[in-house]
């Protein structure tokens, strides 16, 4: 089942955004670094590209994600125009000390008592923009919560004589376009449990790190995985651990929660759910469907398969 969120208050959350980047020098989007792309709003590159507005991006949980694949990340953004990507962990001090500095050679015209250098948190929601802030600022000013979606409103602070920090609300976009994105969204608890199946979101995990990581989970749940899908996993996860319920059955939904626990906690090792080669087949492969899709509507067929809505056919 494709998933979708978005909570009423992230209209004006992006009426807000919008309004305030024409007073920002440099947008510092916080990304997950476990599916940066995924945890990339559209509409942000939209806002800041159109004020042609310089962007530092934080690869932000590095300590969970796969170094290797955070080091193509990096790569694969550090080549585009306008932008500088770094990886850290915002809850490290001395990570989080470093932001400053990367953001002054993104706007050199900028950064003194006269015209203070503006930079603007931006990101969705549970990425870490909340623990940023109160790292660069050295005290609790946002509220910082396991649920996304904590912060609702947008505040200005003066990080220093010579700096100004604007904080606003997780945003997602209105339609995700790729299932995938919205699969891993919801494992990495960027969208509200009200909006997904966690047994349907645990099974699609599950299938990822079965193709990426079959040695880490074989290790973790202490079992051969060899053969094993999604499904079957929860499964596996539910007898190793004991989840059954009044009768003996298996208690898939407690599984599923263990099984997504345990990959936001890291407790299976260093995890990265896609990377620019796996991202690009992905959209490769929608591209390919999405042009059969509109041959057949040309032709006059129907496709059961097809989106229900054309606008789905405007893939980026």
């Amino acid at each position: 089942m494709p998933i979708q969120w978005f909570p009423g208050h992230m209209t004006s959350a992006r009426r807000k955004a919008a309004e305030s980047m024409e007073r920002t020098d440099v947008v510092i989007e916080v990304l997950d670094a476990r599916l940066p792309e995924a945890s990339s709003n559209p509409m942000i590159r939209e806002l800041r590209e159109y004020r042609q507005r310089a962007c530092l991006k934080i690869l932000n949980k590095a300590d969970l994600a796969d170094p290797q694949i955070t080091a193509e990340w990096l790569a694969y953004y550090n080549a585009q125009k306008n932008v500088k990507a770094v990886a850290l962990s915002c809850r490290k001090p001395s990570d989080v000390a470093k932001v400053p500095g990367l953001c002054r050679p993104l706007a050199p015209h900028r950064g003194d008592r006269l015209k203070p250098l503006r930079m603007m948190i931006m990101g969705i929601p549970n990425v870490g923009k909340s623990t940023l802030l109160n790292a660069l600022l050295k005290r609790r000013v946002a509220a910082v919560g396991d649920e996304p979606a904590v912060t609702k409103h947008q505040q200005t602070y003066d990080l220093s004589p010579t700096m100004t920090l604007t904080d606003t609300p997780g945003m997602m976009w209105p339609k995700i376009i790729h299932d995938s994105d919205g699969y891993m969204l919801a494992a990495s608890h960027a969208i509200g449990r009200n909006a997904v199946i966690d047994e349907e979101v645990a099974s699609f995990l599950g299938g990822v790190l079965l193709q990426r990581y079959p040695a880490l989970v074989s290790k973790r749940f202490n079992t051969p995985v060899e053969g094993l899908d999604g499904p079957a996993l929860l499964e596996v996860v539910a007898q190793r651990r004991g989840c059954r319920v009044r009768g003996g059955g298996l208690d898939l939904e407690k599984a599923a929660l263990i099984l997504l626990q345990d990959y936001r906690d890291g407790a299976m090792g260093r995890i990265s759910l896609e990377s620019p080669s796996s991202r690009l087949v992905m959209l490769d492969e929608h591209a390919q469907r999405m042009a059969e899709i509109a041959a057949r509507k040309a032709a006059g067929e129907e496709d059961p398969n097809a989106p229900d809505d054309p606008d789905s056919l405007n893939d980026d």
